[in-house]
């Protein structure tokens, strides 16, 4: 192996929201935000008069941000989120978002060198 590849860590985390509301996306974007450095957004949708997303996407590297306190953050219902990247960097955004919310439910599914994290997160 080359130095290189040995000094890689990936410290990116992608964040999939789904079944929720633009405020309850935003609530958990917010918290994460507070804490790691926002890599990528997906732009929020327009106003339209069809059905609307349902999937909220954003990438955080957990290796720069604020490192703010996470406080109890209120979301109108629970949202389902998906973490996907390096283990240790999702098991950091992990923590994150249960300091701000109410894990409700968590399922791993484990692969050679990423993991993905299923969580339905609530209000505190």
């Amino acid at each position: 192996m080359s130095d290189v590849y040995d000094l890689h860590i990936d410290t990116d985390v992608t964040v999939q929201l789904n079944d929720c509301c633009r405020e309850d996306a935003q609530a958990v974007f917010d918290v994460l935000d507070g804490v790691y450095q926002v890599e990528d957004m997906a732009a929020p949708p327009q106003a339209t008069t069809g059905p609307s997303p349902t999937v909220w996407t954003a990438i955080f590297d957990t290796a720069g941000g604020r490192r703010q306190e996470v406080r109890p953050t209120h979301l109108t219902s629970p949202v389902g989120a998906t973490l996907s990247g390096g283990y240790h960097a999702v098991d950091e955004v992990q923590k994150v978002l249960a300091a701000g919310f109410e894990i409700q439910s968590l399922q791993y599914v484990s692969g050679d060198q990423e993991t993905e994290a299923r969580l339905l997160l609530a209000s505190r």
